[in-house]
């Protein structure tokens, strides 16, 4: 016999939703949580240099926390009103990816330093002269159509 999904499971699949999965990610056991056991222990660490959830003995650095306090340095309230400036000036509210990589390109930023990131091998890092042209457009970008 066939098993079958519940109604709740396939109306969370008709709308693109992904089934949660209570096996705990590094043994794929599944996690009673009435045992008060905690899924998220014994994960193996990230070791991308990405992680920025704190636990004991891991504070926030100056940067981000002038940031979270409502100080920016020059360089975050710089990027903070070009984003601002590329919203306005496009009518977008969510700029995507490529358009805050063009942001960061125009406001001077050039990939001159090898990576802190350990992204596993997935990709090949580069460098370039810190004087390189940006290589994103100078006229005025096209309109989006809403999707």
């Amino acid at each position: 016999m066939k098993p079958t999904k519940s109604k709740r499971s396939e109306s969370l699949s008709r709308l693109g939703a992904p089934e949660r999965d209570a096996r705990h990610p590094a043994t794929g056991e599944v996690l009673d949580r009435r045992l008060g056991l905690d899924r998220r222990e014994g994960c193996v660490p990230d070791d991308t240099n990405l992680e920025r959830r704190r636990g004991p003995g891991r504070r926030l650095t100056d940067f981000l926390k002038s940031a979270e306090e409502g100080e920016m340095t020059q360089e975050q309230f710089s990027f903070l009103m070009a984003i601002d400036a590329f919203k306005r000036v496009n009518g977008v509210t969510f700029p995507t990816w490529t358009d805050v990589l063009e942001i960061v390109r125009k406001l001077g930023y050039r990939k001159t330093c090898p990576s802190e990131l350990n992204l596993g091998g997935r990709i090949e890092d580069w460098t370039e002269r810190s004087d390189a042209p940006s290589g994103v457009r100078k006229e005025p970008p096209l309109t989006r159509l809403a999707g």
